[in-house]
């Protein structure tokens, strides 16, 4: 019952609010897979990872777990007349196991930064001009949510579940003692009409609505911003912001504390509640292009530390647009509420919003002065954030970031093979993970479930025996080109195909975690194929993988899953793909750039191997 009062307490009362939105489309529920085929897949995901008596024990313990009349059978009924009764079955259980119950600091282990290409100016002038026009399209985008006039979109001819859209807004992530909760502020109408803008650590409250409910032009936002600069040249003794990047438990207590002052506590609502935040960065040292897109993903990751910009971020507000004064800028979402491709068709918007010329004059209104949001700083929040300051200090160098822009060739050469671009890419991430560690290691790439209502994401596992198979003959001698083509068309084709079994709700991770839950849900013990090695050394991703869903020169950026692990974004464009690539420093057996230069070799390698030189 505990995860079943958490789920309704933290996410169905904000979704009823939007669930039946005029512009959401008629999409399927989420199904639930059939139990006797997610166990077989399990198995055989677990084939190259395991030595064979190993395997065999799991596959004992499997087999006893799906007999008749077992227990496998009863939570297989238990999760199927869930789904019968539920707006999906998983999705609630799935955010609150994955991200509001784990305490891992959201800065670099779970937030996702996504870096955009560099805009066309130098200087503070320049980044307010563009942060008007920025906010401006944001505006422009949730009018188009909110009227429901966003398009729906579609993949592969069905359409989209866009529950996601307007939650977007005026949502923030909330911290706990044991687990976090998601706050919903966001009205079609009479919603918050401001955003929170935070420069130099000092936070300020933007109203972006006129008392018509009219935005405001982008010529008087420049005026407001303009306002906000000329009230916060100094950088705030006490970087507020920090706190939010602590360890959960420790950011809860923390929060309680900071609460029971009503000036914070104000001020706080007021963060939660605003649209979104926009952070003026300071300027940052500068730095060869080589190492640019590297430092500028960092800089959106985790504000590049206490000396930097990390004061002006607040963690858990779902959506944070980041601009420095360098033309550099990006966006940092919270993954509770937000996920990459909703997040990808905003940025789109805006992008394509910005070419345009503003066409609306500034009418002549006097408007209020922003508002600065105070703090009261006793011993206890200023102790508090000393250590928050330290803690993060050390997170950050302790990753290692490396992006680079792969210009060799893009997605078109895998495509004039009939590869597809994304197996063709985890084809070469798993050859250089295989050549740094002489292994394959469990992998996790996202696949999206918005053909389902209320879905989000499932994993899909990369190495395969196929995958396994080639990596191991790729680099052997004695195997012919003809034959490594051969396995390495194979390993692509079974990872398509486990793309599309994901795609359409048939992954095996959802569903087996489904089980698990319904075990605790129904008062029963965890199944012993739970606490199996098996299953640690299957849900160990050591390798955390994501390609982003856009046509721009964009790069995303996040920290591992694990200590031991890496994690690599994506991007392909036509002819040429980005790349980031992260670990852990205090790991010996990780590095972040020897990865990055070991995939590099390894794309240039394949592309040998399909199309070698005369």
């Amino acid at each position: 019952m505990i995860l079943e009062k958490l789920s309704r307490a933290n996410i169905v009362l904000r979704r009823r609010a939007f669930v039946r939105q005029a512009h959401s489309p008629a999409v399927p529920p989420q199904p639930v897979p059939p139990l006797a085929q997610t166990l077989q897949r399990y198995l055989r995901a677990l084939e190259p990872l395991l030595p064979p008596d190993e395997l065999e024990h799991t596959h004992k313990m499997v087999q006893r777990f799906s007999s008749s009349g077992g227990l496998g059978e009863r939570l297989q009924n238990g999760l199927e007349k869930r789904a019968r009764s539920t707006h999906n079955w998983i999705t609630d259980w799935w955010i609150q196991w994955a991200y509001l119950e784990s305490r891992q600091p959201l800065a670099v282990h779970s937030s996702p930064a996504i870096s955009l290409p560099r805009r066309d100016f130098s200087d503070w002038r320049g980044q307010l001009v563009f942060a008007a026009k920025l906010i401006s399209a944001v505006l422009d985008f949730k009018a188009r949510v909110d009227s429901g006039r966003l398009p729906v979109e579609y993949m592969r001819g069905r359409p989209l579940c866009m529950e996601l859209f307007p939650q977007l807004f005026s949502s923030c992530r909330v911290p706990g003692p044991n687990h976090d909760h998601v706050v919903h502020y966001g009205r079609p109408r009479r919603g918050p009409t401001h955003i929170t803008v935070v420069r130099n650590y000092q936070f300020f409250q933007l109203d972006v609505y006129n008392s018509d409910g009219t935005p405001l032009t982008q010529s008087q936002i420049h005026a407001q911003l303009c306002r906000i600069r000329s009230q916060s040249w100094k950088t705030d003794k006490e970087p507020i912001g920090i706190l939010t990047s602590e360890h959960r438990h420790t950011w809860g207590q923390a929060y309680n504390r900071l609460l029971q002052d009503r000036v914070n506590k104000d001020s706080v609502r007021l963060i939660e509640k605003g649209l979104f935040t926009l952070c003026l960065d300071s300027p940052v040292m500068k730095i060869s292009d080589e190492k640019y897109a590297s430092r500028m993903a960092a800089q959106i990751l985790h504000g590049g530390g206490t000396y930097s910009n990390s004061g002006n971020r607040w963690f858990d507000k779902t959506l944070q647009f980041v601009i420095g004064e360098d033309g550099s800028w990006g966006l940092l979402y919270e993954q509770a509420t937000a996920e990459g491709p909703p997040v990808a068709t905003l940025l789109h918007h805006i992008l394509q919003y910005c070419k345009k010329p503003e066409m609306v004059r500034a009418p002549l209104i006097p408007l209020p002065m922003p508002r600065k949001l105070y703090f009261y700083i006793d011993p206890a929040i200023k102790w508090d954030i000393e250590m928050a300051k330290q803690n993060l200090d050390i997170l950050i160098n302790d990753l290692d970031v490396t992006c680079f822009n792969f210009q060799r060739f893009g997605k078109e050469f895998p495509k004039k093979l009939n590869i597809s671009p994304n197996s063709f890419i985890q084809l070469a991430i798993q050859l250089a993970y295989y050549r740094v560690h002489n292994e394959v290691c469990a992998t996790c790439d996202i696949a999206s479930l918005r053909m389902f209502r209320g879905g989000r994401t499932d994993y899909i596992r990369s190495p395969t025996n196929q995958m396994l198979s080639f990596s191991q003959a790729f680099d052997d001698p004695a195997v012919s080109r003809e034959a490594k083509v051969e396995l390495l068309r194979e390993a692509a084709e079974t990872y398509s195909q486990l793309t599309d079994q994901a795609l359409q709700g048939q992954g095996i991770d959802l569903h087996l975690l489904g089980l698990k839950l319904q075990a605790i849900e129904e008062g029963l013990s965890i199944p012993r194929m739970f606490m199996d090695t098996a299953y640690g050394l299957a849900t160990h991703f050591k390798l955390r993988t994501g390609q982003v869903p856009t046509n721009t020169d964009s790069v995303m950026c996040f920290g591992p899953l694990v200590p031991d692990g890496y994690a690599v974004c994506y991007n392909p464009q036509s002819d040429h793909v980005h790349f980031s690539v992260t670990a852990f420093n205090c790991c010996e057996e990780t590095n972040a750039e020897h990865l990055a230069l070991t995939l590099e070799s390894a794309l240039c390698d394949i592309q040998e191997l399909l199309q070698p030189a005369p």
